[in-house]
């Protein structure tokens, strides 16, 4: 299944929004309520997307190896 490319325009025009406040020193950024509303739809679709894709590739690479990692950590005095 395809997925269609995310609009991340909401969170590009907030970075930039960012990166003016701090070039002009300003102490805050503000935003109205319908970009606020854009950004964290966007925000939740990207993390949707991430997740999504996450679980995909631990689905296609377990491959039913049970390796043993053994991590031995050493005595202080071995500092």
């Amino acid at each position: 299944m395809q997925n269609e490319p995310i609009n991340t325009n909401p969170i590009q025009m907030f970075i930039q929004q960012v990166k003016n406040a701090e070039q002009s020193q300003s102490r805050e950024v503000k935003l109205d309520i319908a970009n606020a509303k854009r950004l964290a739809f966007t925000l939740g679709e990207v993390m949707a997307r991430l997740h999504g894709d996450l679980e995909k590739f631990v689905k296609e690479n377990a491959n039913g190896n049970n390796d043993v990692i053994e991590v031995n950590i050493g005595e202080k005095s071995d500092w």
